[in-house]
């Protein structure tokens, strides 16, 4: 059964995935695929380089080999931005498709089709969405992951698009993510009875109802923007409200981030520093503690 795309009862199918053997060695269906990495540093950034191909067998177009060349491909698994591992991590049962939507995506020389056929971006997307379903890769994990990844391709584009396109979901995309942002600030300060702008929290309610009604405000109003985002629509609603709903959660996460890079930043400049002030600020909470503990 299918709603706008979106298969509601898929059928995995594990064995699409088998070992796409090396330069010396030919693919075997027969065999479970082999994920053989080499960590390569010489990017200054953590990149990886397989040892081995990888074959997946996609029910639309065919079977893929990644990379076409070893040697020459170099891949930071799955891109994931740190603040958001604890919810998709680098690595996992969705790793294996991400490594073929990494080369469809982004390597210089495409993935070898037996059948020699070109996929845009846009396809390459949904790609890396049926081979996590392949992969066992979780229903939610799978369409928040795909969302993500086809937020992406709108903000860089795609060859079959002309610029009028591009422009037109750049901007529906970018006045959606602005859009729940700036109202997901307002009811923050709506609930701190800051403000009293929204109307599905109220002026007068109870902290819980107040509570609920920003929920139901950040489920609902990201799916109406969503229909502006056209055939993307479905990425649209999962991304809005995915944001809506941990906007809190990620601006905290942002936040503790920053400071962890600051520190770092500052340690490996001026290590006396941060050791003299790490003193003062346990020192300083020693005292506290014992005033605390003394004016009980």
């Amino acid at each position: 059964m299918r709603l706008g795309g979106m298969d509601l009862h898929p059928a995995a199918h594990p064995g699409n995935f088998f070992d796409g053997g090396t330069d010396v060695e030919d693919p075997d269906r027969d065999r479970r695929p082999r994920i053989v990495l080499e960590r390569d540093d010489s990017t200054g950034t953590e990149r990886w380089a397989m040892e081995r191909r990888l074959a997946y067998e996609d029910e639309v177009h065919g079977i893929f080999l990644v990379p076409d060349v070893l040697g020459h491909f170099r891949t930071d698994l799955a891109s994931v931005p740190a603040i958001f591992t604890w919810l998709v991590p680098k690595t996992g049962k969705h790793l294996a498709p991400a490594l073929v939507h990494d080369a469809l995506v982004h390597d210089r020389l495409r993935p070898q089709l037996y059948r020699g056929q070109h996929i845009d971006r846009v396809a390459a997307d949904e790609v890396f969405r049926r081979a996590m379903r392949d992969s066992g890769t979780a229903t939610g994990r799978r369409w928040l992951v795909w969302s993500a990844v086809t937020l992406g391709t709108i903000k860089d584009g795609s060859e079959e698009w002309s610029r009028g396109q591009h422009l037109r979901y750049a901007l529906t995309a970018l006045g959606t993510l602005v859009v729940i942002a700036a109202l997901g600030v307002v009811a923050t300060l709506d609930l701190a009875d800051v403000v009293a702008w929204l109307p599905w929290m109220g002026e007068s309610r109870s902290f819980a109802l107040e509570l609920v009604g920003g929920l139901a405000g950040a489920i609902v109003i990201p799916l109406l923007l969503a229909a502006t985002w056209g055939r993307f629509w479905i990425a649209g609603a999962i991304t809005g409200v995915a944001l809506a709903v941990l906007l809190h959660a990620t601006v905290l996460l942002g936040a503790i981030t920053l400071g962890y890079q600051a520190v770092e930043w500052v340690a490996r400049r001026r290590p006396m520093a941060v050791l003299v002030t790490s003193g003062l600020v346990v020192a300083a909470f020693a005292v506290l503690t014992v005033l605390l503990v003394g004016s009980s």
